[in-house]
């Protein structure tokens, strides 16, 4: 059996929109009255983030104090994940037609996810993505778990995964991020690092992924025919 294990944000669902809303609230409600700032655009916005430019820089960047900044930081950490603005996360160009031709390749599909069950949830309902992915294909963390940070929680979704799912003969994991591929590294699983989410291909290449493609479609071709050009 061949098995694909997919990471959510960023081979499937696009979160920038979400992220950017969230950028500018955080640059509204920290600037002080009458303070001029230089918000930037979603473009530049989002090649910082893919660059992983710290978001305290990115706060100085928009015209922000040093204090004001660490504010900025620091309210941003507890807005990206809330509920209002989870209706910003728009489908992946592409995403669903790869999660068809998996379906009727047969390849055994699940989904590992930072994203806590009721954002999974929403998710699956908004888009209608719970028909990729039973319950017991979805690895997520629980609605009260304390997060540390996502290079060190991943890897223990990862092993929970390989010790509940049934072997398979060959196994993929698809990610946009480090955590992706570390999780996937700590377990002796195969890498594709995606560059259609939150890290550029300079950012995926410093972890080392078995390899690098576009997107999710990419994905799923290289593993239907490992002979395509990618």
């Amino acid at each position: 059996m061949l098995r694909l294990i997919t990471d959510f944000d960023g081979p499937i669902i696009d979160v920038s929109e979400r992220y950017y809303h969230v950028y500018q609230f955080c640059l509204e409600k920290t600037q002080r009255p009458g303070q001029v700032v230089q918000q930037l655009s979603k473009a530049e916005f989002w090649q910082m983030k893919r660059s992983r430019i710290p978001e305290k820089q990115i706060a100085l960047n928009s015209g922000l104090d040093a204090a004001q900044a660490q504010e900025f930081a620091q309210l941003r950490r507890q807005t990206v994940h809330t509920e209002p603005y989870f209706e910003y996360d728009n489908l992946l160009p592409g995403a669903v037609d790869a999660l068809l031709k998996i379906q009727q390749a047969g390849i055994d599909l699940a989904v590992m996810t930072m994203r806590r069950v009721r954002e999974l949830d929403y998710a699956f309902k908004k888009h209608d993505l719970g028909r990729f992915f039973p319950e017991n294909r979805c690895y997520c963390l629980s609605n009260d778990y304390v997060k540390t940070r996502d290079i060190e929680d991943k890897p223990l979704l990862m092993a929970r995964a390989l010790a509940e799912l049934p072997p398979a003969a060959d196994t993929w994991m698809v990610g946009d991020t480090e955590a992706d591929i570390t999780a996937a590294k700590k377990h002796g699983i195969k890498v594709m690092g995606v560059e259609s989410g939150i890290r550029d291909r300079a950012q995926l290449e410093l972890y080392h992924p078995d390899l690098i493609v576009k997107d999710l479609n990419s994905a799923v071709d290289f593993i239907l025919d490992p002979s395509t050009s990618i």
